[in-house]
């Protein structure tokens, strides 16, 4: 983590201020800012954990805060502890403490062993920048609370880092959904990871979801979401790459298109922009994007130097190859629409399912416009499969969208992301 001090600003101070709040010592604005509120409680939290008391926040701050961000603490079994006393001690539940640890009873606690204790509060900020850090903080989490949430790295991004595939079900209907190929859409990916908490509590807990039940849907299928193909991207729009680094100075000499910047931002670290990068008339999407003078790698729609030149297209194909998916879901931002057509492709129920879709969302369906309906991943997964796959664009505005629309674009599309796994 970032060395932290006062007058630091960015993303890393939105997670230290969520940390020191669900901490309890921190009750001002999540807004990135490290001020004199925030110093005042960096400094209350180290007098309490006995730190050396500085108001900075460098390793040791970092690792005593870190239960409260990943939500979850390893304790060593003492004598006289019990499931009730420990869940009470750490404002969380004794089943929780039993979805975290397989095969655990009361009557099983041996002195000595380590286990897991989910703390009592939501993992997945959904108020916040959605970095990578803060991705890799909430599949730690996650996976720690809800073992049964497999996580796999199914590739790496330009610069190295990882791109997960989180999966939950035991069924053989497998479908896949994805958010964050642009950059600027990255409030897609705390919708995957909120409802991928929510849908995961609910098993565990033995409810529904939707109005459907939990256990049902996981029986029945198995949900693959890749909640960031595009993490070099996001964090460049989110301030994790900052100004003045190698990785900033060299995208911001590829913005010869003039856009806001780092706001503008919808490709991979290279300028390449994912999802036209895909083998689905790409040769089209080139020569369409070639004339609206997307030449050369920068902010948006350069189609690379050849189809899945990329690393991040590569893997989401590579995945998609591996699994026989029913249905994939693309997430991206702008218009409250949803599209479902590639060229004269029809996959059986598609037009079925999107009707269904839009009905519980009250977004519009529509075919994809020609001038922008070729080498996007929905594009290649409808070709190459025959099978269903929508991209919904959701929310409205400006991109980034503010995530202040996080609630309003989530419970509008909770009902996609159940009925998903079920159609």
């Amino acid at each position: 983590m970032e060395l932290l001090r006062l007058g630091s600003s960015g993303p890393d101070v939105e997670l230290l201020q969520t940390a020191l709040r669900r901490a309890g010592y921190y009750r001002g604005a999540l807004d990135g800012l490290f001020g004199p509120q925030t110093w005042q409680a960096v400094v209350n939290f180290q007098v309490a954990n006995g730190l050396i008391v500085d108001g900075i926040v460098g390793f040791a701050t970092w690792s005593a805060l870190n239960p409260y961000l990943t939500g979850y603490i390893t304790w060593q079994i003492r004598p006289g502890d019990t499931l009730f006393r420990l869940a009470l001690q750490n404002r969380t539940t004794v089943q929780a403490i039993m979805t975290a640890n397989p095969g655990i009873t009361a009557a099983n606690l041996r002195i000595g062993n380590t286990i897991t204790i989910p703390l009592g509060f939501e993992v997945v900020p959904t108020d916040i920048s959605f970095t990578f850090r803060l991705l890799s903080l909430c599949v730690e989490g996650l996976t720690a609370r809800y073992p049964f949430i497999q996580t796999k790295i199914i590739g790496h991004s330009v610069a190295g880092r990882a791109l997960y595939s989180l999966d939950i079900g035991s069924g053989n209907n497998h479908v896949m959904y994805n958010a964050s190929h642009h950059a600027n859409e990255w409030i897609t990916t705390p919708v995957l990871m909120h409802f991928l908490e929510e849908y995961a509590a609910s098993y565990s807990n033995s409810g529904s979801i939707f109005g459907y039940k939990a256990r049902q849907i996981y029986e029945r299928s198995t949900i693959h979401l890749v909640p960031m193909v595009n993490p070099d991207g996001v964090d460049l729009v989110t301030g994790a790459i900052p100004p003045g680094s190698a990785l900033y100075r060299m995208t911001q000499d590829m913005n010869y298109l003039n856009l806001p910047f780092p706001d503008g931002w919808k490709a991979n670290i290279k300028g390449v922009d994912l999802n036209l990068n895909y083998p689905a008339g790409w040769e089209i999407a080139r020569e369409i994007k070639f004339a609206q003078g997307f030449t050369a790698p920068g902010p948006r729609d350069y189609v690379g130097p050849e189809p899945l030149s990329e690393p991040e297209s590569r893997a989401m194909v590579m995945l998609s190859r591996t699994y026989d998916f029913r249905l994939t879901l693309s997430y991206h931002t702008q218009g409250e629409v949803i599209f479902w057509r590639y060229l004269d492709y029809l996959p059986p129920d598609s037009l079925e399912i999107v009707r269904l879709f839009s009905e519980v969302s009250g977004y519009t369906y529509l075919e994809t416009p020609y001038a922008s309906g070729h080498a996007g991943y929905k594009d290649w997964f409808i070709q190459e499969f025959n099978r269903p796959g929508y991209t919904i664009e959701a929310g409205l505005g400006a991109n980034p969208l503010p995530i202040t629309q996080f609630d309003k674009i989530y419970n509008n599309n909770i009902g996609i992301l159940t009925l998903g796994a079920l159609v």
